[in-house]
């Protein structure tokens, strides 16, 4: 029986790169999605077509109620998780006086609060297999430099890699891994920048391009796997150079 691991946010980007790559890895995914169920379906038809399996998960990242509740019952009948990618997240941008409580309150609770509502269910069930596990979080250059018209998508990020650095010690005697990869600016067809703003962002880019999907899950690929099992603790930039 395969291995089984979590990819939230998986139904477009980043986390569906990553579960596809995972899929075609070995691993049995845990495809999650909150409200695009469109995209989820066609992230699960993509792994099944190319001979991997899957299955579905809803819930909002930001409901610690609904996490617990969904991630239990499905353990309850699949078992634990090996591993767990927390990747799904927000951004409300905007200048810091003209950033509304929602625009701070949603960035939060989804980018950050998402750390403990998501992983908190699966450890002790991860611990229990006595089989080791690898969890991945996903935080951002904006968490390790900062960036203007981000100060809540900062604060969020730069939370996610001082988590995954305290429960890296937590769990390393548990041979579980704890890393945070902090993508710089991906081409993921999402991004909506004016050309001023996208020109300025380049030229902070030694390689003078944006990185791709598929590059970021490549190095989730390494970290979920067995070869990685001494490299815990760590936040690992992939950025074309930028910082």
């Amino acid at each position: 029986m395969s291995r089984s691991v979590l990819v939230t946010g998986a139904s477009k980007g980043i986390g569906r790169a990553i579960a596809l790559k995972l899929a075609a890895d070995g691993f049995t995914l845990g495809v999650h999605y909150h409200r695009d169920v469109a995209g989820a379906q066609d992230t699960l038809n993509a792994i099944e077509q190319a001979g991997g399996n899957g299955r579905l998960l809803s819930f909002d990242v930001g409901n610690r109620a609904q996490c617990r509740e969904v991630l239990e019952q499905d353990m309850d009948v699949n078992g634990p998780w090996y591993g767990v990618v927390s990747n799904a997240g927000i951004a409300r941008d905007g200048a810091f006086p003209a950033l509304s409580d929602e625009d701070w309150d949603s960035v939060i609770h989804t980018n950050l609060d998402s750390f403990y509502n998501v992983i908190h269910p699966c450890i002790m069930p991860m611990i229990g297999t006595r089989k080791g596990g690898r969890i991945i979080t996903l935080s951002s250059v904006s968490g390790v430099m900062g960036n203007r018209g981000q100060v809540n998508y900062s604060a969020a990020k730069a939370g996610i890699i001082g988590a995954t650095k305290a429960l890296a010690m937590e769990l390393a005697k548990r041979k579980i891994t704890v890393n945070c990869i902090a993508p710089g600016l991906i081409d993921t067809g999402m991004i909506e920048m004016e050309e001023a703003a996208l020109k300025e962002a380049m030229a902070m880019i030694p390689m003078k391009r944006m990185g791709q999907a598929d590059e970021v899950a490549g190095l989730a690929s390494y970290l979920m796997s067995d070869i990685a099992g001494y490299v815990t603790r760590q936040v690992i930039s992939i950025n074309g150079g930028m910082l």
